[in-house]
């Protein structure tokens, strides 16, 4: 397989998960020829500022696109329009008209289109969602999500203009893959600066409900943690988990039940690899698809009303 992963940002997160696979051809593209060849080269890969090979050339089978939220959508429908499967970041668009119209343009086609929604795949969250179906503490009554970090990146913005839409959105879809969409939402907001901020939003659905906040306000030495609480009529499930530059989580998940508190064993979680571990496997045919736009829509959408009480009409 022959892969353009559009981006030399985030796009190196999953050039590290391709690269420790080693089963596929990437080109990665770029603005910036010296920068681009630095970091593709970093992963023994090769580099273009020629976007539209990306598009043109017929060896490529996927675009993978790692840039800014306004070229999602754009980016997405120009690549299922010269016939290539499509990997695109969360969220998928900027506006839920973006978002709806590349969920009409996915199910028109015959190509496969993947939303990388990673934490899906981590497993403390795959635990919840199992529960949540099979009923096994009962109904889910209240479910708290939280993060809160470090400027860990050089040069991102955490602030209140990034934050909804870039760090809650994954927290915002366990939120409605659990409970479905709320009927109320309140949203508080602080700011320190344009680069740091905090964002909590308290959801009411019939019979339950949930919060998400997330927070920039930290020092260095915190790094990043987050997590939830997941309250049922027989049980609880609370999972944890700390995180550094690599993304990668080490995250313990506990039971507690009228029986007590158990720790619940939990499979090395590698969320990136397992995405594009995922996105192969429906390629080759061996897996139905779990990342479409349409399974994204619900969350793209509470994002966006999140987003628009903290900053307004964009």
């Amino acid at each position: 397989m022959k892969i353009a992963l559009l981006g030399t940002g985030f796009g190196q997160a999953h050039a590290a998960a391709y690269a420790a696979r080693g089963d596929a051809e990437v080109v990665m593209f770029g603005r910036d020829p010296d920068k681009t060849a630095k970091v593709a080269g970093q992963f023994g890969f090769a580099a273009s500022t020629d976007l539209d090979t990306a598009f043109t050339d017929p060896s490529f089978d996927l675009v993978d696109i790692c840039l800014p939220i306004p070229l999602h959508t754009p980016m997405a429908l120009r690549a299922l329009e010269a016939g290539k499967h499509v990997l695109t970041e969360l969220p998928m668009a900027a506006t839920l008209e973006e978002g709806r119209q590349l969920v009409s343009a996915a199910e028109a086609s015959d190509r496969q289109v993947f939303v990388d929604m990673f934490e899906r795949f981590i497993p403390a969250n795959r635990v919840l969602a199992d529960t949540v179906h099979d009923g096994t503490y009962g109904r889910l009554r209240e479910l708290t999500v939280w993060s809160a970090m470090a400027p860990l990146w050089p040069g991102a913005s955490l602030g209140l203009r990034t934050l909804p839409m870039e760090a809650m959105h994954s927290d915002l879809d366990l939120i409605t893959r659990a409970l479905g969409m709320p009927r109320d939402i309140h949203v508080t907001a602080v700011a320190r600066d344009a680069d740091a901020g905090a964002v909590e939003a308290t959801f009411a659905f019939d019979g339950a409900i949930a919060r998400s906040s997330v927070s920039s306000l930290r020092p260095m030495p915190w790094g990043g943690r987050g997590g939830y609480t997941a309250a049922f009529t027989d049980g609880v499930l609370e999972s944890t988990s700390t995180m550094g530059y690599d993304g990668k989580p080490t995250t313990t998940l506990t039971a507690y039940t009228g029986d007590g508190a158990h720790e619940v064993d939990l499979p090395p979680a590698d969320q990136y690899a397992a995405m594009i571990d995922h996105v192969q496997a429906v390629l080759r045919g061996e897996a139905e698809n779990q990342i479409t736009p349409a399974g994204a829509l619900d969350a793209l959408e509470l994002t966006l009303r999140v987003d628009q009480q903290v900053n307004g009409v964009r």
